[in-house]
């Protein structure tokens, strides 16, 4: 299986900027997509963003469109999310994920998670 681990998080102030990296290794291949999701208390698990491994296409949820980019290093394995210009309403656990079976956009099962890293926003 593929283990994914997710690290940057940290606090930063309103307005502030944050990268977060996510190493995979294991099994990485294949691997199609790359997802990031966040989870902020009493709240559900959302999808922010993913991108396409092969080609580094990527897509955006509404959310934070604009504010984000992901990306992708497949020599080392590990996927970005870089987010600018954070909000309170960022505060989150933030998680990425991988799909090992082929898909497009937000049409993938990811099967293999991270635990998530703290990120929190402070007004």
């Amino acid at each position: 299986q593929v283990h994914l681990e997710e690290s940057g998080g940290g606090l930063v102030q309103a307005g502030g900027s944050l990268t977060l990296s996510c190493a995979a290794s294991g099994r990485t291949s294949p691997l199609y997509a790359m997802g990031w999701f966040r989870q902020a208390p009493g709240k559900e698990r959302d999808l922010v963003a993913t991108v396409d491994w092969n080609s580094g296409r990527t897509y955006y949820r509404d959310s934070m469109k604009g504010r984000v980019t992901v990306s992708r290093d497949k020599p080392l394995n590990q996927g970005y999310l870089q987010m600018n210009n954070l909000e309170p309403e960022d505060t989150a656990v933030y998680f990425c994920a991988a799909a090992p079976e082929l898909c497009f956009g937000f049409g993938c099962e990811f099967e293999y998670w991270g635990q998530g890293t703290q990120v929190t926003v402070s007004s």
